[in-house]
């Protein structure tokens, strides 16, 4: 059995363990004792060092911990002492997250009523799914005040062991019987948890809440603490400064720039589709002209291009399919790309004209009657589609 220092002393940054057993390839340690932490309750592993070698996984083995190691433990025997030590950093702010869930969990619960039915620790985001399938702003707004009030009292956070028989007050029901490890906060939570916390809300740090998702019926919640929040404020300003550098105006004034920006860039792409629009009648109206009938009075276009995309085409495609007993087919080298659109009189069906010599060479796609496009391996299948399609017509 391994002895969890972790669980009556968070900041325990190293110790010493004695060697229990080692796996044959010398990467799997057992120790009497250990401050490394296991994935256990949503919270990450530790990570650090241990006789020197970098620990890489720490796992819960129920009655032990078993600390995966990087390369073997060399110089070390079974019964032999061990120094660890673990990576205040991470650790640190494991204990800030999980401490800081715990609080929001509460502030949920207490102000609205929302209870918490998962957690997820991430390395850079973390998250509680609420059992409520709707959130709006003002009630996030809300939260995080609270909850950031609650911080700044600097509430004491206690670890106690009590018998789930007899343990009172906890934000939900004991998940086993016997002895239950319980974290408090002052006069606000108590929840049995067997991960790591720090010892008053202070330590926490700041707490933002950056956004919302619906899970199925719930409303997941991503939220930062401590670090995280101040390397996320970082990252946000120099974010803004290089948006605010290129529309040349100061942070404040930047969002109301950047929207009118937008709201114009959506207006001209509007007038542009609507001119390429007009002008693909007026181009399809004088490719009919100059495109001779075939025997059963149908007329076909043939376009390739170098580069470029069928999307680029398309409008052109659809104005000419538009005119009487039309077909129209486009090549775009580049990308082995094909198109055929048919007007409704021609007596073709693009879909089932295009799909079966698509994949006698090689390519794949389809579409409806009307339009269907689709790709093949190269340039050279794409010239011998084009043929077949044009003599299939003619």
């Amino acid at each position: 059995m391994t002895s969890r220092l972790y669980y009556t002393d968070a900041y325990a940054k190293a110790f010493d363990g004695r060697i229990t057993e080692v796996s044959a390839d010398g990467q799997r340690v057992y120790l009497d004792r250990t401050a490394f932490y296991p994935t256990s309750g949503g919270q990450p592993y530790d990570l650090g060092s241990l006789g020197g070698a970098q620990v890489a996984d720490v796992v819960d083995e129920d009655e032990r911990i078993a600390h995966v190691l990087a390369a073997p433990l060399s110089g070390h025997e079974i019964g032999d002492a061990v120094r660890g030590e673990i990576d205040w950093r991470r650790r640190f702010d494991h204990m800030q997250q999980h401490t800081g869930q715990h609080l929001l969990s509460a502030v949920f619960a207490t102000l609205f009523g929302y209870e918490t039915a998962s957690v997820h620790f991430g390395v850079d985001r973390s998250s509680l799914d609420l059992d409520v399938g709707a959130i709006d702003a003002a009630q996030l707004g809300e939260a995080e005040r609270r909850a950031n009030a609650i911080v700044w009292e600097n509430r004491p956070v206690n670890v106690s062991f009590e018998d789930a028989a007899t343990a009172t007050g906890l934000r939900k029901a004991p998940p086993r019987e016997g002895t239950l490890r319980i974290v408090t906060i002052a006069d606000l939570d108590r929840s049995a948890c067997g991960g790591t916390h720090v010892r008053a809300t202070g330590e926490i740090g700041a707490i933002t809440l950056r956004g919302t998702e619906r899970i199925r019926k719930q409303m997941r919640v991503e939220f930062l603490c401590g670090a995280r929040v101040v390397r996320q404020a970082r990252a946000d300003f120099e974010a803004l400064s290089a948006i605010a550098l290129s529309v040349k105006a100061s942070l404040a004034e930047a969002p109301a720039l950047v929207a009118a920006q937008s709201a114009e860039l959506r207006d001209t792409m509007a007038a542009r589709k609507r001119l390429e629009g007009e002008l693909a009648v007026h181009q399809a109206r004088a490719l009919y002209e100059m495109t001779a009938p075939t025997p059963a009075g149908v007329r076909v276009a043939v376009l390739r291009r170098d580069g470029g995309s069928l999307e680029d085409i398309r409008p052109l495609a659809q104005a000419f399919a538009s005119l009487p007993k039309t077909v129209f087919v486009a090549a775009v080298l580049s990308s082995a790309t094909v198109l055929v659109a048919a007007a409704d009189d021609a007596g073709v069906d693009a879909g089932r004209l295009l799909k079966p010599v698509l994949t006698t060479a090689g390519g794949r796609g389809g579409g409806s009657p009307r339009l269907a496009q689709g790709t093949v391996p190269n340039a050279d299948a794409l010239e011998g589609v084009v043929h077949i399609i044009r003599d299939g017509i003619a």
